[in-house]
């Protein structure tokens, strides 16, 4: 069992990790890039944020670093997604046969209020990021949020929202848009609206493989696009 740390997660996680040790009586192994810290890493050194094919970080942090791991062919990818993304997970296999994957959470038709259910009864306190409202336990700051996450960023971790702010900048690529007819508007963080988005819920955020199963090139990714 592997865990990929993206050095930019709640610290609470690593409390997390350790309970679930003890659970399952298995070390996890955790895996992380050699090439970068965190997600501000990637923004500083790639000069990219996200796109319509998905995040830079998560294919230099996630995917890079699964891909070097995995023995492809050998290995079976056991998929810790639940049954609410099955349409989406099915996807994924059809366009990966070579891949021996196996969405167990899916097979048992299990959902992620089941899952968090079997860590309450198992005894284990959900991670942070769940606790506080987040539908994802995400990087704190996950370029894939619109208003309503980045809002709730700005009041719960009001350094990252200011730090994302700066990264929207010098990079002159904003996460944020708005729609005026059908033309896409752009909004950096330090225009945001604090109101905005606050009722609307935020679309899931899974970090991983699916994030950016449409692209095979990482250099496609622009928010700018």
């Amino acid at each position: 069992m592997c865990y990929q740390d993206t050095g930019s997660e709640h610290p609470d996680n690593k409390r997390f990790l350790a309970d679930c040790e003890k659970w399952f009586g298995q070390e996890i192994i955790v895996l992380k890039s050699d090439k970068y810290e965190d997600i501000w890493d990637v923004f500083d050194k790639t000069r990219w944020l996200c796109g319509p094919a998905g995040a830079r970080c998560t294919g230099e942090l996630k995917r890079r670093v699964a891909e070097e791991f995995i023995n492809f062919g050998k290995d079976k990818e056991v998929l810790g997604y639940t049954v609410e993304e099955k349409i989406r997970v099915e996807r994924f296999l059809k366009n990966n046969p070579e891949r021996d994957c196996w969405p167990i959470l899916i097979e048992k038709s299990l959902t992620k209020e089941d899952c968090l259910g079997m860590l309450n009864k198992a005894g284990i306190e959900i991670p942070t990021m769940y606790k506080l409202g987040y539908n994802n336990n995400n990087c704190i700051g996950c370029v894939k949020g619109q208003s309503g996450y980045w809002n709730k960023i700005r009041k719960d971790f009001p350094d990252v929202f200011d730090r994302m702010a700066k990264t929207e900048r010098r990079l002159n690529a904003a996460i944020n848009k708005r729609y005026e007819g059908k033309k896409r508007i752009r909004v950096f963080l330090d225009e945001l609206d604090p109101e905005a988005g606050r009722n609307v819920k935020e679309p899931a955020m899974s970090c991983g493989f699916f994030c950016i199963e449409e692209s095979n090139k990482i250099e496609e990714f622009d928010c700018d696009e």
